[in-house]
């Protein structure tokens, strides 16, 4: 099991696959299991990295509340201990947080996704976002809380997945203290002038998400100068709900990045 520390704390992290590298950053209170969708598509064509925010998983989870400077720096002690030096980074939520952050910080970043992202944590819904919690032990809460993130048709025809979806979560979420930790960056962050940030993002929001409205999506793309938007019908973790299609677009987005860089 790969680790590396940050002031003492340690982060849990994988690879697989070859070629350049794309690194997902979680969003608060979730395991790695939000990735596995993009995981499936995206290794082969490029590596992928997954790690565990502190808090998180294998992760150590420190006392909080966190920042999401802190979550930056942590992000670039695991790709160095990876050996990463040029990645493509895809963040939800916090994630997305953390990723204009290290943007802005970093000089390993190649190129932003963000799902669900706002660039301001006075944006955020909190009734909303923390409805997104559940103790990991409740599993009727756990699935209860997934109304924020799906559709009501996802939670109704896609009952085996969902289901699957709680056992990991049962498994891999935060307890309670870490996601307010993790909450607490969420509060604090300001990704500060957008302008500055000038690598090619594609901002994906979900057209019903209740933690971040559609229309912060819609800004966000437009005020990063290589920005773009597309929307996704579902709420927050449009990306799971429609992983195929979103990873169709997510890889699109990547070998146009590669072509234009050759």
């Amino acid at each position: 099991m790969p680790t590396t520390t940050n002031d003492g704390v340690r982060l849990y992290y994988e690879t697989a696959g070859s070629g350049e590298t794309v690194a997902f950053v979680g969003e608060a209170g979730y395991g790695a299991w939000q990735w596995g969708w993009q995981h499936r598509h995206v290794t082969g064509p490029y590596e992928t990295l997954v790690w565990d925010l502190r808090g998180t998983g294998e992760s150590a989870a420190p006392p909080g509340p966190y920042d999401v400077e802190t979550l930056a720096a942590d992000l670039d002690a695991v790709l160095a201990a990876a050996d990463c030096r040029r990645v493509h980074l895809v963040g939800a939520g916090l994630g997305g947080m953390v990723a204009l952050q290290y943007a802005r910080d970093y000089g390993r970043a190649r190129s932003l996704t963000l799902f669900g992202t706002a660039p301001s944590g006075d944006i955020v819904d909190d009734a909303a976002f923390e409805a997104l919690h559940a103790p990991p032990d409740d599993v009727a809460a756990l699935r209860e809380s997934l109304t924020g993130a799906f559709s009501q048709e996802f939670l109704s025809t896609q009952t085996e997945t969902v289901e699957q979806i709680c056992e990991w979560r049962a498994g891999e979420d935060t307890t309670k203290g870490a996601f307010e930790a993790q909450h607490a960056a969420v509060r604090s962050f300001d990704a500060g002038p957008l302008h500055e940030l000038t690598l090619p993002a594609l901002v994906c929001h979900g057209v019903d998400d209740p933690v971040v409205p559609v229309d912060t999506g819609r800004t966000l793309a437009a005020e990063l100068p290589r920005g773009e938007f597309e929307p996704v019908d579902g709420k927050h973790l449009c990306f799971v709900e429609h992983s195929r299609a979103v990873a169709d677009r997510l890889l699109a987005f990547l070998d146009d990045i590669g072509t234009e860089a050759g």
